[in-house]
């Protein structure tokens, strides 16, 4: 089943499965001698239907009287239905679009052989005009071996031979491949997609970019599978979102082929452990992950003691904004014993988290750690609807069914007929209902639950089971709130609200980065007004990355909403500086980065140097870094779903969150965290070299080496089979007196390579 939610007025072209926004009722009309059908709604929910006998043959002759659609137990109104089958002796004839991902990382060469020995002959079978196919490698960072095409040869090719490292992307475009008159598209986005951190995140930045293919996707994913682990509980959830959002069906093959036994599923606890964040060899210094633990993460001190904290206040409950010293506390701490969700909870929880203190937060809580989305919060964190009941499994198999069964597609387990799977994965192109209806008006990043049915006695049928709607990057794009913003951007001057801004960038692909905002700004004069029984209020964003030619070369919008039960609640928030967050993706070069934002009737405007340094993806190198007050365990990073639904990547370091600070100014007993990137190609290699880093604190006024932490392995940071590796140093400030300090970081491998030298300011207060 797929899904696709448009929060603006749309026209959906239900035969091809193409959504264009700006059009209204009366708009469209339908080509001439043409079986699409066209249905024109404010809002639309798509969900794509495969039905089968008991015989596994698919059911064709089903009506729209034969279905019953239900969002979140309420029924729906069918509006749109249409039978979306092949016909290749049609001149109308839809393209059907298929993926051969090869996980080269899980496979084992044997298993490799096999599976791609299978393949060739699926291709000299299937690839045709109307069924175009790519094949994608994946050896810890993706390579796109061949886009799509019709060629036979060009494929069979790009299949041919087992993978022991990247492959170089084929420079060809679909445009070359495509039919004349066929819209123009690539996966040329996704390639050398450097960093890629796991099989998931490559899934889900490919679903991204099949986002503008149009149809039904079909991405067959050959692996051996792996361990289900906390961090990549979330990542299923947002790779599944990925495939609702971009129409793309996941067809896991387990190339083991006969695995013996059966393992029952075992989802991560909440309350599990971990071992130590990262061991700095040769600093004298702690484990961050045992230090976050003792000081009570980012609640500080007052976090939460012994019997009822473990992870502080959590990611929220009794942490600093929440409780601090008084909110937190032994019993009211919100942490993984004395809170947890329900004690520290969404809202600061009634019994770990207000009776145990003062330090209830507002239901819009994800605002002030800046989660931007409603996902966050309790009424609408939704997001474990996304994960279907799966069967016993073993282990290794338990994310193949999990994307499967959550996007509309079948695992292919337990046998070694490969060719024969291929088969049935590309017959399950050619046969899908396609229904639409309306639903009810929903909260931009609300979670919703889908259940379909048929009256048919004996059909089966194979639906998605929930889906979220998820904002744009550019939000506010068109709108008058917008021209506005763009009008304050290109005013000369400050604007009339201070703030402060970080842009710390880390390559995702050669020559372009990903950049993390951080931004503190005082919401002291917020305007709100009464909605649903609540105060209201909204902070507008706009941020655009200007070329020294004026020009811009990235930009995002966005809308902050904040809802507070009372005047007392809102006081409370309005004490200290809202933080907020979000990302955009940019070339290397050298930028001006400005953000406006309103809070009431009041503009503020920021400004800050951007440069990203070229990289060629095969050279030895080091992010810039990342500044972080705050720090807490995967298992009570509650917005992490958030987050990654969003297409948003959290800096995670060895089961850890680290969120972004927008100053670099802390005092004696606040934590301290660097986060940084380390880019090593050879990772991928049959002997890898080892990895150090190396990091100095100098006086800024001086210039003399206040605290040097010399070379240290970072070996139980890297991740098998990623040429990245995320790093979280902690700070030593215990041994610094109050000032103005530079961090000097810088990487060293086994081969007497060198990365850039990358350096950070921070000023610390009595």
């Amino acid at each position: 089943m797929r899904c696709a939610s448009i929060p603006l007025a749309a026209v959906a072209l239900l035969g091809a499965g193409f959504l264009a926004q700006g059009q209204t009722a009366g708009d469209a009309a339908p080509p001439a001698n043409s079986n699409t059908v066209i249905r024109v709604e404010t809002r639309v929910v798509l969900v794509d239907v495969v039905a089968v006998d008991k015989k596994g043959n698919y059911i064709r002759d089903l009506t729209a009287a034969n279905f019953r659609v239900w969002e979140d137990d309420k029924e729906q109104a069918i509006k749109s239905f249409s039978l979306e089958a092949a016909d290749p002796t049609s001149a109308n004839a839809q393209m059907r679009y298929l993926v051969l991902f090869f996980d080269n990382s899980t496979m084992t060469m044997a298993d490799q052989l096999n599976a791609r020995r299978a393949a060739s002959q699926f291709i000299q079978a299937n690839a045709g005009p109307n069924r175009l196919m790519a094949v994608v490698n994946f050896t810890g960072s993706v390579r796109i071996a061949q886009n799509f095409t019709a060629d036979v040869e060009r494929l069979k090719r790009a299949v041919g031979g087992a993978q022991t490292a990247s492959v170089s992307p084929n420079v060809e475009t679909v445009a070359q491949s495509l039919p004349a008159g066929m819209p123009s598209f690539a996966l040329d986005a996704s390639s050398a997609a450097f960093g890629v951190r796991s099989d998931l995140l490559a899934l889900r930045n490919l679903a991204k970019n099949l986002a503008g293919v149009p149809g039904r996707k079909s991405l067959v994913w050959l692996t051996s599978g792996f361990p289900l682990s906390a961090e990549q509980y979330s990542e299923v959830k947002a790779t599944i979102s990925e495939c609702n959002k971009a129409n793309v069906a996941v067809y896991p093959i387990d190339a083991r082929g006969l695995v013996a036994g059966g393992a029952s599923l075992v989802m991560p606890s909440v309350e599990g452990g971990g071992r130590p964040f990262l061991q700095m060899d040769g600093f004298g210094l702690e484990p961050l992950f045992a230090f976050a633990q003792r000081a009570g993460g980012p609640g500080g001190p007052g976090g939460g003691s012994a019997p009822g904290g473990g992870g502080g206040g959590g990611a929220r409950g009794g942490g600093t904004p929440g409780g601090g010293t008084t909110g937190g506390g032994t019993k009211g701490g919100g942490g993984t014993t004395g809170g947890g969700t329900k004690g520290g909870g969404t809202t600061g929880g009634t019994t770990g988290g207000n009776t145990g203190g003062k330090g209830g937060m507002p239901q819009n809580y994800y605002n002030q750690m800046n989660l931007n989305s409603p996902l966050n919060q309790g009424a609408f964190n939704r997001s474990a609807f996304l994960i279907p009941q799966i069967p016993n499994v073993v282990g290794n198999q338990q994310v193949m069914y999990m994307l499967a069964q959550g996007t509309g597609g079948f695992v292919v387990a337990n046998s070694n007929d490969v060719l024969g799977a291929l088969q049935k994965i590309a017959r399950d192109q050619d046969q899908y209902y396609l229904i639409g209806y309306s639903p009810a008006q929903t909260d931009v990043g609300s979670c919703h639950t889908l259940k379909v049915k048929v009256d048919r006695a004996g059909a089966t049928l194979r639906s998605r089971s929930a889906y979220c709607n998820i904002p744009p990057q550019d939000l506010l794009a068109g709108s008058s709130i917008e021209k506005d913003l763009e009008s304050h951007v290109a005013a000369a001057g400050p604007g009339e609200i201070a703030g402060s801004l970080a842009d710390p960038f880390f390559y995702i692909s050669p020559n372009t980065a990903r950049v993390n905002i951080a931004m503190d700004v005082p919401v002291t004069d917020i305007k709100t007004e009464k909605v649903n029984g609540k105060l209201h209020a909204e902070v507008h964003v706009l941020g655009i990355a200007y070329k020294a030619d004026g020009n811009a070369a990235a930009r995002f919008s966005d809308t902050v909403k904040l809802d507070f039960e009372n005047k007392k609640e809102l006081e409370k928030f309005t004490e200290k500086p809202m933080h907020y967050e979000n990302e955009f993706d940019v070339a290397a070069g050298a930028y001006t980065l400005k953000l406006v934002f309103n809070v009431g009737n009041k503009f503020g405007k920021l400004e800050a140097p951007l440069v990203v340094e070229p990289w060629d993806g095969k050279h030895f190198s080091l992010s810039s870094v990342a500044f972080s007050k705050s720090v807490h365990r995967l298992d009570q990073a509650e917005g992490l779903d958030a987050a990654l639904l969003q297409g948003r990547t959290p800096l995670v370091a060895e089961g850890m969150q680290i969120t972004p600070s927008a100053t670099n100014r802390l005092k004696k007993t606040d934590l301290g965290v660097l986060y940084v990137e380390v880019y090593e190609p050879g990772l991928a290699d049959p002997n890898p070299p080892q990895v150090g880093l190396q990091m100095r604190v100098l006086d800024r006024k001086t210039g003399k080496v206040a605290q040097d932490a010399g070379l240290f392995n970072i070996a139980s940071a890297i991740r098998a089979g990623s040429p990245v590796i995320s790093v979280g140093l902690k700070l030593p400030i215990a041994g610094l007196a109050p000032g103005s300090y530079r961090v000097e970081v810088s990487g060293v491998d086994s081969m007497e390579r060198k990365t850039p030298l990358r350096t950070t300011d921070f000023d610390l207060e009595p």
